[in-house]
């Protein structure tokens, strides 16, 4: 059994689940705990959740599908409150280890997710990533992670946030079993296509700090040796405070439609943040809703111009390394507000993105992101390949 040494993990089963044979064998993964397993309760980040509801009735296609590919699961792996959060600091149950950064948050709401894998306690493990809950942790701690295009791989048997933004994702620290875990969910480095463009927008790299853009820039030196020079046209429409209002606007109406039954009917208790957000989501109007979907059509039509097949755009995943595990509430809504405006990018238009290890800054990871159009994942997946064979 394993010993959790990073208090990542809700719960560790006594005997690794194990179902099948196949190009997964040998290696162990951990499941975030919103995702279904027949018989098991999910809990959802929140007790109040896990005494509100029975014991699932499915097991997650994506769960399955690694099973049955000769995976074992070694357990559940704690996450943010309802999946609400981007910072990794869970109210009721801590938060979990950090192993790149110890005195920074692991990033959330996938915390326990990249913790164990960061930890070496598992081989790989499954997140969920709605605005940013896989990209965010990968960056924190150093991992691969990716976030697929919207609708891709089943969202199936994963407690819903808003399934607008919901998808599953995975974590590895090692590129080979990141491409392995690809190939067995269908995303298969060997079939991709190399990129003939790269874009590196001003609109996001003129607004982290210089020591971001010069930790990250041996890495963007890499990627342009591969597929030639970046251009570096701005986003359209490159005010990313709008884009991301319209994001929180959106998914702040799926949330309470996914879970302001629930939210009446029981009266949970959230920790900081969370509860203020559902609040919010309690609020948000019909016209606001109107207004940032209309948003979101010009944004995707605009996107779509711009990135079509062949192109990869490339940013810095985060604006910074994690925050401190000290961090002030006031702090961590600041940083998540800014990391947001990056993750949002994708998020508005189902893109797919690529989180992969890019630098240290202040002695702590920042991930380099690629981001491709809707069903490219496997051709960012084989430049990340390639990538790695330059490093």
């Amino acid at each position: 059994m394993i010993a959790d040494t990073v208090a990542a993990f809700s719960e560790i089963l006594d005997t690794p689940l194990h179902s099948g044979a196949g190009a997964l064998d040998g290696l162990t993964f951990a499941a975030k705990d919103n995702y279904e397993l027949a018989g098991r309760v999910a809990g959802n980040g929140t007790p109040d959740w896990k005494t509100s509801h029975g014991p699932s009735t499915l097991t997650a296609p994506v769960v399955q599908t690694l099973l049955d590919a000769g995976a074992s699961l070694a357990g559940f792996v704690h996450m943010d409150e309802i999946a609400y959060s981007i910072i990794g600091a869970n109210h009721y149950y801590g938060t979990p280890v950090n192993s790149a950064a110890p005195d920074r948050v692991p990033g959330g709401s996938s915390s326990g997710s990249a913790s164990a894998v960061a930890a070496g306690l598992v081989d790989f493990a499954l997140g969920t990533d709605t605005g940013g809950s896989v990209r965010a942790p990968a960056s924190f701690c150093g991992l691969y992670g990716l976030r697929p295009t919207h609708g891709r791989l089943s969202a199936q048997g994963i407690l819903p946030l808003a399934i607008g933004f919901d998808v599953p994702g995975w974590f590895a620290a090692d590129w080979s079993v990141f491409a392995r875990v690809g190939a067995a969910l269908g995303i298969e480095a060997g079939k991709g296509v190399a990129p003939t463009r790269l874009w590196a927008p001003a609109t996001v790299w003129d607004s982290v700090a210089p020591s971001v853009r010069e930790a990250l820039a041996p890495m963007l030196s890499r990627l342009e040796a591969l597929v030639g020079p970046a251009v570096t046209t701005p986003l359209p429409q490159p005010d990313l405070a709008g884009w991301y209002e319209a994001f929180r606007i959106i998914q702040a109406r799926e949330v309470w439609e996914a879970l302001g039954a629930w939210v009446e009917s029981t009266s949970p208790t959230f920790g900081p943040g969370v509860g203020d957000r559902i609040e919010i989501a309690r609020a948000i109007t019909d016209l606001q809703v109107a207004q940032a979907k209309a948003v979101q059509a010009s944004i995707r039509a605009d996107m779509d111009a711009l990135l079509g097949a062949g192109t990869v755009l490339v940013m810095p995943t985060s604006p910074g390394p994690a925050p401190l595990r000290a961090a002030s509430q006031e702090d961590l809504g600041v940083f998540r507000a800014a990391i947001m405006q990056h993750t949002c990018i994708a998020g508005l238009n189902g893109y797919p993105e690529l989180t992969v290890p890019g630098a240290r800054v202040d002695g702590a990871p920042v991930g380099l992101s690629l981001i491709g159009s809707r069903g490219a994942d496997q051709d960012l997946l084989a430049l990340a390949g390639a990538l790695s064979e330059t490093l």
